[in-house]
C-alpha cells in the first residue's frame, strides 16, 4: 500500500490546540480510522497517555509517525477524575488498568488481530504493566514500548515538576493533587508500585524502555528502567545522541525517540 504523509505535530502546536475545549476528546492525527493490519505489522497499536494529559497531546507526533510507518493506530482516553476538562489520567491506575483491557479488547475486535503492540508515555509507559500483570493483557500484548515510563516511581519534586511542566502551558494542574490518586500511586516506593514491581516483566511480552538522562519528572531518571532480561530493551537517547536534549515532557516529540520506538517495532 502507499506510505501515508501525515504531518507531524510539534510539541508546542499540539499542547496549545489540546486546550481548546472542542480537542478534549480529539483523536491524535492518524489514530482510529478503520484500518486492517498489514502483513509486515500484524498488530495494531494502542498509544496510552500520561498523567495530566490526554491522548491528542500526548501523541501529535508519535500517532502519526507509526502511521506514516505502516501502522494502524488508536488511541484513547482513559482515567478522568474531573470531568468536564480535557485532563486525563489522573484517577486510580487499577481502574485505568480496566479501561485500557476494555480498549484493546475493542481494538482486537474491529481489526482481527491476534494481539496489540502497546506504546505509552509516563504514567502510560508502566500502568500496562498492571493490565498485563492482573487483567490477563498478557496474552493480547505482544510489546509494550514505554517513553520514559514511571516504573519505578518518582520523588515527590518529580511530581511537582509535572505540575510546573503542565502549568507553564497554561493547564491549571496545581489544583489537582486532591483527586491524583494515580500522582500519589506513581511516587516511588508506594504500595501500588511495590506490589506492580514484584513481577517487573512476563514471558511472552516485549519491553522496550526509551528514556532520556535529562528526565526532571521520572526522577531519578533511571526508576524509568526495567531489570535485565531476555525480553527487556532499556535505551537512553543520550547514549545514541549525546546532544539528544530531550526532557520528560518534550520526549515523545523528540526524533531520536520516535526513531528508537519505530526500530523496537520493526523487530519480532
Amino acid at each position: 500500500a502507499q506510505a501515508s504523509t501525515l504531518p507531524l505535530m510539534s510539541e508546542s502546536t499540539a499542547f496549545i490546540n489540546s486546550t481548546f475545549f472542542w480537542n478534549y476528546s480529539a483523536s491524535p492525527a492518524g489514530a482510529n480510522v478503520g484500518c486492517t493490519p498489514s502483513a509486515a505489522h500484524p498488530y495494531p497499536v494502542v498509544l496510552v497517555e500520561g498523567t495530566f494529559s490526554s491522548m491528542y497531546n500526548s501523541f501529535g507526533a508519535i500517532s502519526p509517525d507509526l502511521v506514516n510507518n505502516g501502522y494502524c493506530v488508536y488511541a484513547f482516553n482513559y482515567g478522568q477524575t474531573l470531568w468536564g476538562t480535557g485532563i486525563y489520567a489522573t484517577g486510580d491506575m487499577r481502574n485505568s488498568a480496566a479501561q485500557l483491557s476494555t480498549e484493546v479488547n475493542s481494538v482486537l475486535a474491529k481489526t482481527g488481530a491476534t494481539k496489540v503492540d502497546l506504546v505509552g508515555w509516563s504514567q502510560g509507559g508502566m500502568m500496562p504493566r498492571y493490565y498485563i500483570n492482573n487483567l490477563g493483557g498478557a496474552s493480547k500484548v505482544n510489546m509494550l514500548v514505554g517513553f520514559s515510563p514511571s516504573n519505578y516511581g518518582t520523588t515527590l519534586d518529580g511530581v511537582v515538576n509535572l505540575i510546573t511542566d503542565f502549568g507553564l502551558l497554561g493547564v491549571a494542574t496545581a489544583l489537582l493533587a486532591p483527586t491524583c490518586s494515580a500522582c500519589v500511586q506513581q511516587l516511588q516506593g508506594s504500595s501500588f508500585l511495590s506490589g506492580l514491581n514484584q513481577t517487573p516483566t512476563v514471558p511472552g511480552v516485549r519491553y522496550v524502555v526509551i528514556q532520556t538522562r535529562d528526565d526532571e519528572v521520572v526522577t531519578p531518571y533511571a526508576n524509568a528502567y526495567l531489570p535485565a532480561a531476555p525480553n527487556v530493551q532499556n535505551i537512553t537517547l543520550q547514549n545514541q545522541c549525546s546532544q539528544d536534549a530531550s526532557d520528560h515532557v518534550s520526549i515523545a516529540y523528540d526524533s531520536n525517540a520516535l526513531q528508537a520506538m519505530i526500530n523496537a517495532l520493526g523487530t519480532t
